[in-house]
């Protein structure tokens, strides 16, 4: 089953501190909405059950419920802000993430709303966004590996960022303004071992630049490059007969191995992200009538049964 979570980027560029379960949360939250189906509004709750926070992120049976618990009350105070270009030039708007939240002990499960200004930024998918799948941020043990995930795959495309500033860095990533003022203190308290992280443990390695006035560092710039993956190396070593399958393939069995294939985790960065898995299964059907992309997902198909 796809677990892909996609954010405006514009959520993503905002400035807010959410500690490391309460990204969770948020993520967890979006992953039920995308898998149920039913969507994200501001009327209907959003349930997150103690069993899939322990399944998806490796922690203890005994502690997850009450984490959860917490995170979802701590959650209620919390306030995000960001930008909006409006006609009249931009405005700085400031709005909380949740409106409503509730949590039931016979079923150790959470349930939020999001508030009306944050559900378009997570649902709408413009010309810029962001998608990831969850098992990437899975490992990431702080709330500022996470952020600094999130902020570094927007700029996969480009495999750098521009220059950003100390200060509006410290923000993005979740840095009060009382924490870690000493640069010391914050490459090897935050920077240094969110990178250490995302290398060892994501899809990504990342690598770091410092840019200074003086003596003084007064930004930060990275690089990051997409690992070669197992699938990528198949993909590098299939003879280009193996093409030809495609064509012996019964109409029949393509849609079987797509549905396959619309349930498979790694087959997430082919979704469109709005899409249910009925319509991606149905894409991927057309997908493999095309030579080329049949021999593109030719290591997935193996994945499925596909001989």
């Amino acid at each position: 089953m796809k677990e892909l979570i996609v954010k405006d980027n514009a959520l993503i560029n905002a400035s807010y501190n959410l500690d490391l379960v309460e990204q969770r949360l948020i993520l967890l939250a979006i992953m039920e909405a995308r898998e149920s189906g039913k969507g994200i509004n501001a009327n209907d709750p959003l349930t997150v059950h103690a069993e899939s926070y322990i399944n998806q992120f490796n922690v203890h049976r005994n502690t997850a419920y009450q984490a959860l618990k917490d995170a979802c009350k701590d959650l209620f105070a919390r306030q995000f802000s960001y930008q909006e270009q409006r006609p009249k030039g931009v405005a700085n708007i400031t709005s909380r993430w949740v409106s409503q939240i509730a949590y039931i002990d016979n079923t150790a499960s959470v349930e939020l709303i999001f508030s009306p200004a944050i559900i378009p930024l997570i649902t709408r998918l413009e010309k810029h966004f962001t998608s990831y799948e969850m098992k990437q941020i899975s490992y990431l043990s702080t709330g500022y590996a996470v952020r600094l995930y999130e902020i570094l795959i927007a700029w996969r495309s480009t495999g750098k960022t521009p220059v950003i500033e100390l200060i509006d860095f410290r923000k993005q990533i979740g840095v009060l303004d009382t924490e870690y003022n000493r640069m010391h203190d914050f490459k090897k308290r935050v920077l240094d071992p969110s990178i250490k992280q995302i290398k060892e443990h994501t899809d990504i390695t990342v690598e770091v630049e410092q840019h200074k006035k003086g003596r003084s560092i007064t930004g930060f710039s990275f690089r990051l490059q997409q690992k070669k993956s197992v699938n990528q190396e198949l993909i590098n070593t299939i003879n280009l007969d193996t093409v030809d399958l495609c064509f012996k393939m019964t109409d029949a069995q393509r849609h079987m191995f797509a549905n396959k294939l619309s349930e498979l985790p790694s087959m997430g960065k082919y979704s469109q992200g709005t899409e249910s898995f009925q319509q991606f299964a149905i894409r991927i059907a057309e997908m493999l009538q095309d030579p080329e992309r049949f021999k593109e997902l030719y290591p997935y198909l193996k994945k499925v049964g596909y001989r």
